[in-house]
C-alpha cells in the first residue's frame, strides 16, 4: 500500500501563519511529478511549531488539494498519546488515507510503553498505520522486537519508516514482520534499503526532485536496477547538502532559491540557513541543474 515515493511535504509560512495557498500548489507540483504519497505535518513539516488547530488544517488542506489523485498519509503523532489518537481520528475524518505515528520524543518511554502507546492509537481508527523510528529526534529506538509485537496486535498497522541508519536493524524489522511495509527515512539510504525488500521512501528530497526520487524506487520494484543505481549517485551529493543543517532548514532554503516557495520562511526555533551552507547549497542545486540561469 505504502509502495513508492511519499514526500515528507514541507509546511509553508507567510508572516508566520500557514499559507494555504502555497500548500496547494504544492500538492498539485506533487501531483504533475508522480509521487506516489504526500505527507503532510511530518518533522519535515516542523509539526512541532504546528498548533493543535494548525496541524489539523493543514492535514485537512491538503487532503482538499490531493482530490484523491495522490494519496495522503497525515502525521498525527505525538509524546502525548491522547492528543495522537485525536489527531489520528481527525485525519481519518477528513478522509486521509492513512496516518504517520512518530515514537513519543523526549518522554523516552520504555519498549512496553512504545508499545501501548501505539495500540492505543491504532486501535482508536480502522485506516491504515506506518510507525515512524528514528531515534535521533525522539530518544529511544523501537526495537525489532517491538515493531512485531505492534504488528501482531494491530493489524492495521501495516508500515514503517526507518531512519534509525542501522540497515542491519531493517533487516531485523523485515525479518520478523514479514508483512510490514519497510519505508526508508533516509534518501540515502534508499537504494540499499529497496535491496533488502523495502517498498519505497518517505523523502525530504523529494520536496525539490519528486521525479527522480519516484523513478528512482519505481525503477528498482520493476526490476531495472541499472537505472535505480545510476539515479541514486546522481542524487547523492545533492540529498548529502540537504542535510548541511538541521531538517528542514535546506530544504526550504532550495524550494526558495528554485521559485517552488515564495519565501522558506521557517519557525522558531530554527533560523535560516548560514552564508557558508547556502553556498554549498547552491553549488549542488546549479551542478544538478534545478536553478534557471
Amino acid at each position: 500500500m505504502f509502495e513508492g515515493s511519499c514526500v515528507a511535504l514541507v509546511t509553508p509560512f507567510k508572516n508566520d501563519s500557514v499559507d494555504f495557498d502555497a500548500i496547494k500548489k504544492l500538492v498539485e507540483f506533487h501531483i504533475a511529478n508522480s509521487t506516489s504519497w504526500i505527507l503532510p505535518c511530518g518533522t519535515t513539516g516542523e509539526s512541532a511549531t504546528l498548533s493543535h488547530e494548525e496541524h489539523e488544517a493543514v492535514i485537512e488542506s491538503v487532503v482538499k488539494a490531493a482530490r484523491g489523485k495522490v494519496k495522503v498519509v497525515a502525521g498525527t503523532g505525538s509524546n502525548n498519546t491522547a492528543e495522537s489518537v485525536k489527531l489520528t481520528k481527525f485525519a481519518e475524518h477528513v478522509g486521509a488515507d492513512a496516518a504517520l505515528l512518530i515514537s513519543p520524543y523526549y518522554n523516552k518511554p520504555t519498549q512496553t510503553g512504545l508499545r501501548a502507546h501505539f495500540r492505543a492509537v491504532a486501535s482508536s481508527v480502522k485506516f491504515p498505520i506506518m510507525l515512524y523510528n528514528i531515534q535521533s529526534r525522539t530518544g529511544v529506538n523501537i526495537e525489532p522486537e517491538t515493531v512485531a509485537l505492534i504488528v501482531a496486535d494491530n493489524p492495521n498497522v501495516i508500515g514503517i519508516k526507518e531512519a534509525s541508519g542501522s540497515l542491519e536493524q531493517m533487516t531485523k524489522v523485515k525479518h520478523l514482520s514479514p508483512r510490514i511495509e519497510l519505508l526508508s527515512g533516509d534518501d540515502a539510504l534508499t537504494l540499499p534499503l529497496l535491496s533488502i525488500g523495502g517498498a519505497g521512501v518517505v523523502s525530504v528530497a523529494a520536496n525539490i526532485i519528486p521525479s527522480d526520487t519516484d523513478a528512482l524506487v519505481k525503477s528498482f520494484l520493476s526490476g531495472d536496477v541499472k537505472t535505480a543505481r545510476e539515479l541514486h549517485y546522481k542524487m547523492f551529493p545533492l540529498i548529502k547538502s540537504l542535510f548541511l543543517e538541521t531538517n528542514p532548514i535546506p530544504v526550504k532554503t532550495a524550494m526558495e532559491m528554485m521559485g517552488l516557495l515564495a519565501s522558506g520562511a521557517l519557525r522558531l526555533p530554527m533560523t535560516p540557513m548560514s552564508d557558508a551552507n547556502k553556498e554549498k547549497l547552491k553549488k549542488e542545486l546549479s551542478d544538478y541543474g534545478l536553478l534557471r540561469g
